[in-house]
């Protein structure tokens, strides 16, 4: 088996390259700019740009399977080149917002269901296996309050007591990693979260107590929060943050044992996430 792993920038492929490597799996590590990319020893390079079907047949070439990132720019042509590659099985990282009965209209959720249902589609008239890994909220999110806990300032919250089930990047590439290598796991949907579900402000304390530093933080309305971001979220994102965050205010999330199912562990807390990242907000 081969498999291509595009989106090997990001948070998750590395770590599934590296399972995949160790287990004596053919990858390939596919990016808009591969010559960026430090992967394994034993893993090779290619071009693919998700946003670019001019790259997709020949980083397609030779694959079985392909664990594909949400971009849904061309998800129906990246879906009829992996057809005639001969690609057998496609992973999409998806969201769990597409369980959302907004998710249509939602331009957070949208992208990740458009690629859903273009992948769907090429499934329902034969031409590969899709599975879905639909991922509640990444514990790398807590990253963009990094800078602000280094400081000594803390983040600014307009929903501090919003619920959310961070998941470790990790327990996302070893559930992928399962359905990759496991026949009878694939072409099914599987909702993944965090064993726990934890407020913003619950996630802050987590992080004092794993850092050893105070992790403050500030209230502030919608509006100022908004303001605050205009210079670098565009403005329906940032609406549909706000939206869900309210939603999602004093409500614990749903969890599920679904890394657990996949990966025969319990999914890891957002303590041992914590440390594993506590570099991250030390000055």
């Amino acid at each position: 088996m081969t498999v291509l792993v595009t989106g090997s920038r990001g948070r998750v492929a590395p770590t599934l390259l590296g399972l995949l490597d160790a287990a004596g799996v053919k990858a390939t590590a596919g990016s808009k700019n591969p010559a960026d990319l430090s992967p394994p020893a034993g893993v090779g390079t290619v071009r693919c740009d998700l946003t670019d079907p001019a790259t997709f047949d020949t980083a397609l070439a030779g694959v079985d399977s392909v664990f594909l990132y949400a971009e849904a720019t061309h998800a129906e042509a990246f879906a009829d080149r992996a057809r005639a590659a001969g690609v057998e099985h496609v992973v999409l990282l998806s969201s769990s917002s597409v369980l959302d009965p907004d998710a249509a209209e939602n331009p957070i959720a949208a992208s990740h269901l458009a690629a859903e249902r273009a992948l769907s589609a090429a499934a329902d008239a034969g031409s590969f296996e899709a599975t879905r890994l639909q991922s509640g909220a990444f514990a790398t999110n807590a990253l963009q309050w990094a800078g602000a806990l280094r400081d000594g300032r803390g983040p600014a919250l307009p929903h501090p007591h919003t619920y959310g089930d961070p998941i470790h990047e990790r327990d996302v590439a070893e559930a992928a990693f399962a359905v990759l290598t496991e026949p009878r796991l694939r072409g099914s949907s599987y909702l993944l979260t965090g064993p726990e579900s934890l407020t913003f402000v619950e996630q802050l304390a987590v992080l004092a107590e794993v850092t050893g530093r105070p992790a403050p933080h500030s209230v502030v309305t919608p509006e100022e929060w908004k303001e605050s971001v205009a210079g670098f979220i565009p403005e329906t994102f940032a609406d549909a943050l706000l939206s869900y965050w309210a939603s999602h205010d004093g409500r614990p999330t749903p969890l599920t044992r679904t890394v657990e199912e996949l990966t025969g562990h319990p999914a890891r807390t957002f303590a041992t996430w914590a440390a594993d990242h506590a570099e991250d907000f030390r000055p």
